[in-house]
């Protein structure tokens, strides 16, 4: 798992490249949180995940609660089908507002 952290109109981006599994998931979640700010804005951009255990959804969630908790936003964009619809049927979806693409995501935090 590959994480690379930008910041684009003063919105951190995250991407993540890989598989987020039980394996990877620790250092994810690890260089994840790293960037959460108080009211900051961040973006997961998971285009290049191919596949996401039931490790890489708790990662989410702890994502989720961390940004949240210190007033901040999480945006995810790039889901596959297969990761849309893994996160749809355990509800994941319901926490996370969600895009097709990058410039989608910024333009949702941008005007929030």
């Amino acid at each position: 798992m590959e994480v690379n952290v930008s910041t684009m109109q003063g919105i951190t981006v995250i991407s993540l490249t890989g598989e987020l599994s039980a394996k990877t998931a620790p250092a994810a979640q690890q260089s994840i949180l790293a960037q959460a700010q108080p009211q900051g804005k961040m973006i997961l951009d998971m285009t290049a995940v191919p596949y996401m255990s039931s490790a890489g959804l708790r990662v989410l969630l702890v994502v989720y609660r961390t940004v949240s908790g210190k007033g901040g936003r999480a945006v995810l964009v790039g889901l596959s089908e297969d990761l849309k619809n893994t996160m749809s049927v355990t509800g994941f979806l319901d926490f996370f507002a969600h895009n097709d693409s990058l410039e989608a995501g910024i333009a949702q935090l941008l005007n929030a």
